[in-house]
């Protein structure tokens, strides 16, 4: 059943390369549904982002690295999904967000979950421009067509759009989710997301 226009709308900036995106990938689809929000996925580079404001990923600092692994081990367990670290990590999503924006926008979702199941899940490097072409067969979609399409100024344009508005939104990490004017940032506010969405909790 289709979400009603006037319900609320839940924006997740999200890429691939970031473990907790994947983790929040695998229930922000329920979150949304339960509390009868539209969901628009927006795919966005990490590295920029990172490089604008300064900030570095948690697996270059020691001590926040080794906490990162042992944290997300568990909370997969928790979640009931396969993780494992893959390699190379990080890797550059350059060409998964692209083709992400070139999937026809009804199975984008869908692809961007196959995309970090892949890599989170499986191991399989979505660096790699033919790994993401071949998750997108897997997919179902139309693999040389989507390749030619994320290679197109119109697609690369948008994401670079994208990474700049999550900039300007003051995004510093991934996930980061907004309803309206609010951010929640991280895995671990989309409860508290869930809480403000289904008036149990007053902003």
């Amino acid at each position: 059943m289709n979400t009603p226009l006037t319900a609320p709308l839940i924006e997740f900036f999200w890429d691939p390369v970031s473990p907790y995106t994947y983790l929040a990938s695998t229930r922000i689809e329920a979150l949304a549904q339960r509390v009868g929000a539209r969901l628009e996925w927006k795919p966005f580079l990490l590295g920029p982002v990172f490089e604008a404001i300064g900030n570095r990923p948690n697996i270059a600092i020691a001590p926040k690295g080794r906490y990162m692994l042992d944290d997300l081990a568990l909370l997969a367990r928790h979640l009931g999904v396969p993780l494992q670290q893959p390699q190379p990590f990080p890797t550059n999503s350059v060409h998964a967000n692209r083709a992400a924006l070139a999937a026809p926008a009804d199975q984008l979702p869908a692809f961007a979950r196959a995309l970090m199941r892949a890599y989170w899940g499986e191991g399989r490097d979505i660096g790699r421009p033919e790994i993401v072409l071949a998750v997108a067969a897997e997919c179902g979609l139309d693999a040389p067509t989507l390749a030619e399409r994320a290679q197109s100024p119109e697609i690369k344009t948008r994401l670079r759009e994208l990474t700049d508005e999550a900039i300007a939104r003051g995004v510093f990490g991934a996930p980061t989710f907004f309803v309206g004017g609010r951010m929640y940032w991280g895995n671990d506010r989309m409860d508290l997301m869930e809480a403000v969405l289904s008036g149990r909790l007053a902003v």
